[in-house]
């Protein structure tokens, strides 16, 4: 029996009696319990991070706080999910895929069910910080989970079908904390919102107990027997194909010790770059725009903090801004919508620029909302946001997520990915903070006009410095990242 990779066994089609193959090596349940699983914990990102532009006015008046600890808090777990990404994620190229993705869902429910019951400023922003912590490092993890684990004609699909969730996850966001506003009007409300995730999450982490291991991870560290065994779980069906196995380590993962300067050599350097900058980039609008998208909608629609003069404003302020923001959110879902059912037909790199174009187009027609009154006003905010969150998920949002764990070879794919997610979250922690303050201090206006600006270059970049994944194996990949670049391949590599 001759060798072959991992990957080459999970890409293998059955053929039928007549000789006939099938145009795509069938799914097992192994693998879509992998998928359910790493897709739960996109949604919980989303409705965490998303539902604290909801829950943030309830929390600045019960604290009583300003509007630069409004921007520590917005920050508190973005700045956990940039220390978890590097931290924690790039230690599944050391212990593997299962157990940090197994670790982090027990960090996220242990901080989750704190927050819930914190009653000062410091103990709000650690168990904030502690939600990003695992958030952080299911960025990377999840991602490799899935397509270490899945064939390669469909990774692309698969791992942004998941990352939808994470849009569904900002819309549920939104929705539950109107929901709760609605049934729980009063200053506790926040509290209610966040606690409705703890038991989902708990179902979620027990689920996380019965996967198997990453055999692509297995094999890459030269563990034969136990990748061996992990493939074979992975890839059971009735009946039963490939009957045998005998796996060979790809000589372009060859045992041995990752070092975070392996990212930054002649090798890497430019998939680095990639998977690095243009997620910054899109992070600061991406960000910026979910988080305050509520307070800008209530500023727009003349209800600022300047007139609130009870509790009870406060709360109806924050149920319309949530009703609008909801409704602007949704359009996320249809954007990754889009990039799931595009990405493996047009392209990674194509699509990111394209939504990169797209994000500045958006961005621009609601800075014109500043020169309208009324019903126009209104109408160019909503246009420009919905135009943003449509194109942002079609490209940049899905796009760098999608890249960042596939341009790195399986041996630093944890720390590379890790370290991109981290370096993007930089821009996010920026954007959370300052943008209180900077949308007090310069308004509306100036603030779109630089986001359009950084859009348009991380359309740039992203071209300069293009590497095409699309419908190529890790193996490829990993064998040579430059080989077509910027263009789509051919043809799938054969099982």
């Amino acid at each position: 029996m001759q060798a072959r990779t991992v990957q080459e066994y999970i890409d293998e089609l059955p053929t039928w009696s007549d000789g006939t193959h099938l145009p795509s090596a069938p799914m097992t349940s192994m693998q879509w319990f992998i998928w359910m699983l790493a897709a739960a914990g996109k949604f919980f990102e989303g409705f965490v991070v998303f539902m604290t532009g909801v829950a943030l006015p309830l929390i600045s008046t019960e604290f009583g706080i300003s509007h630069a600890q409004n921007g520590i808090v917005s920050a508190a777990s973005l700045f956990g999910i940039l220390v978890g990404a590097v931290a924690l994620g790039g230690l599944s190229d050391y212990f593997g895929r299962k157990r940090m993705f197994l670790a982090e869902m027990i960090i996220f429910c242990g901080f989750l069910a704190a927050l819930t019951a914190c009653n000062t400023f410091v103990l709000l922003v650690s168990c904030l910080f502690g939600l990003g912590l695992a958030l952080g490092c299911d960025y990377p993890t999840a991602h490799m989970i899935i397509s270490e684990s899945t064939p390669s004609s469909g990774r692309g699909r698969l791992v942004l079908g998941a990352f939808t969730f994470q849009a569904v996850g900002a819309l549920a966001g939104t929705g539950v904390g109107y929901l709760v506003l609605s049934f729980a009007p009063n200053l506790d409300a926040w509290r209610w919102m966040y606690g409705t995730a703890l038991v989902p999450a708990i179902v979620v982490t027990v689920g996380r107990f019965f996967i198997t291991e990453s055999p692509n991870w297995l094999s890459a560290r030269g563990d034969h027997a136990r990748a061996e065994e992990a493939a074979k779980k992975l890839l059971l069906r009735r009946p039963q194909y490939p009957k045998e196995m005998q796996l060979a380590l790809s000589k372009h993962n060859a045992a041995g010790r990752p070092t975070f300067g392996a990212l930054f050599n002649r090798r890497n350097r430019r998939a680095t770059i990639l998977a690095s900058v243009p997620w910054f980039i899109q992070d600061l609008g991406t960000y910026g725009i979910g988080i305050f998208t509520p307070t800008i909608l209530a500023t727009a629609l003349g209800h600022s903090a300047d007139h609130i003069r009870s509790t009870s404003d406060l709360i109806a302020n924050d149920v319309l801004a949530a009703k609008g923001s909801a409704l602007i959110t949704s359009l996320l879902i249809v954007g990754i919508l889009f990039a799931v059912l595009l990405s493996d037909k047009v392209g990674r790199i194509k699509l990111q620029v394209f939504g990169f174009i797209g994000c500045a187009a958006g961005l621009f027609v609601a800075s014109l909302s500043t020169f309208a009154s009324g019903a126009s006003q209104v109408f160019l905010i909503f246009l420009g946001f919905m135009l943003f969150d449509f194109m942002t998920n079609l490209g940049p949002n899905a796009q760098t997520y999608l890249l960042a764990g596939e341009v790195f070879p399986t041996q630093i794919r944890g720390m590379g990915a890790g370290f991109a997610a981290a370096f993007a979250k930089i821009g996010a922690v920026a954007t959370a903070f300052l943008f209180p303050i900077l949308l007090a201090g310069i308004g509306t206006r100036m603030l779109l006009y630089g986001l359009v600006v950084t859009s348009l270059v991380g359309a740039w970049v992203t071209w300069q410095y293009r590497i095409e994944t699309t419908g190529r194996s890790l193996d490829q990949i990993a064998a040579d990242p430059d080989e077509e670049m910027g263009n789509l391949p051919q043809e799938v590599m054969p099982a």
